[in-house]
């Protein structure tokens, strides 16, 4: 087996159901459930249009050579309607790994979840106005080398997390969080009872009810002074 340039033609998935679920959930609320520690860097911003608010589906994951793309084209053509395409780059920000003609293709043709890069993209210009979620760590005109190795549905790291082949991908406008597939079920039931928890902290914010007791009380535990008095220098 060639390690690092290999090609893994199945994935363990989700229950179809649990991903569905997800498609209600805004990322911060299912982050939160998950010790706040899930996040991609913030880096890795939306860049197209989508119609829907939140982007829903199962890695695919990609580990790219720097600036290459030649094993995200494999990914483009392996890939199914419901994937995340997700890009290992090694951190590089010197060569777009997309561009119009790559992601038209991913979005009419095979019409997927959506697609998150550690690494920046092109033609913004016509990007910024596609419907499918595309997140990327920039723009250059710089374009991409198609030379490999690389591989495909091994575990990778993209914006600083660890990403494993079928593991659920959530993005928003806020960003994107990888729940890993073995506990995507409980993060699921965690992260719908803080949605509703949260729509009635809402509430008392916006009509002045909220308790916030809370500050003083933290501070007082953590032994902050306050003091009723001006700061003298």
């Amino acid at each position: 087996m060639s390690v690092g340039n290999r090609v893994f033609l199945k994935r363990e998935l989700p229950d179809q159901s649990i991903i569905e679920g997800f498609k209600t959930i805004p990322a911060a609320n299912a982050a939160d459930c998950m010790g706040r520690l899930s996040a991609l860097s913030s880096e890795i911003k939306l860049m197209s249009n989508p119609n829907n608010r939140i982007m829903v589906g199962v890695a695919l994951t990609v580990k790219a050579r720097p600036g290459d793309n030649l094993l995200l084209h494999k990914a483009l053509n392996m890939a199914s309607e419901g994937d995340v395409i997700i890009v290992s780059n090694e951190g590089d920000r010197t060569q777009a790994l997309m561009g119009e003609i790559m992601i038209s293709y991913a979005e009419h043709t095979k019409k997927i979840a959506g697609l998150v890069l550690d690494g920046p993209i092109r033609d913004i210009n016509e990007i910024s106005k596609m419907t499918i979620p595309v997140y990327a760590t920039g723009t250059t005109p710089g374009g991409p080398y198609k030379e490999g190795p690389g591989e495909i549905n091994v575990p990778i790291a993209c914006g600083g997390i660890h990403v494993s082949p079928g593991d659920i991908i959530l993005g928003d406008s806020d960003g994107v969080i990888v729940i890993p597939k073995n506990d995507a079920e409980q993060i699921l039931k965690d992260a719908q009872l803080v949605s509703a928890n949260d729509h009635k902290k809402l509430q008392a914010a916006i009509d002045g009810s909220a308790n916030r007791d809370w500050v003083d009380e933290t501070l007082m535990k953590k032994n902050c002074e306050i003091i009723d008095d001006i700061y003298k220098s």
